[in-house]
């Protein structure tokens, strides 16, 4: 069972990125899915979920800013990312549960990828 996640990089403020989150050994799609991040100094945060109905949770930082989907047929899951701020760096995990709250994709989730590094600088 492994989770891994891909996209990341260094872009600058006013950017965009999207991040992927493959599965191998279960269907993430099966699962509620969450995108945490960490930066450098901070606890980490949960910022997004998708339910397997399709409901999607965001944290008010990058509400309207990204997007969570999944694409079932490639058992992909993506965070569109777009006018990135520098308070946006960090290193952002995905995660596969069965709760889409901040709270249990913070603490409960029962499947974590190794995180991708995401940093805004001009």
């Amino acid at each position: 069972v492994e989770i891994v996640e891909s996209g990341g990089g260094l872009v600058q403020p006013g950017g965009s990125l999207r991040l992927s989150c493959a599965s191998s050994g279960f269907r993430l799609v099966n699962y509620v899915v969450g995108w945490v991040r960490q930066a450098p100094g901070k606890e980490r945060e949960g910022i997004s979920c998708i339910e397997t109905a399709g409901k999607t949770w965001y944290e008010d930082s990058v509400q309207g800013r990204f997007t969570i989907s999944r694409d079932s047929a490639k058992n992909v899951m993506y965070l569109q990312m777009t006018a990135l701020k520098p308070e946006d760096t960090g290193i952002y995990y995905c995660a596969a549960g069965l709760g889409c709250t901040k709270r249990i994709v913070m603490n409960y989730m029962w499947y974590w990828g190794q995180g991708v590094q995401v940093t805004v600088s001009p």
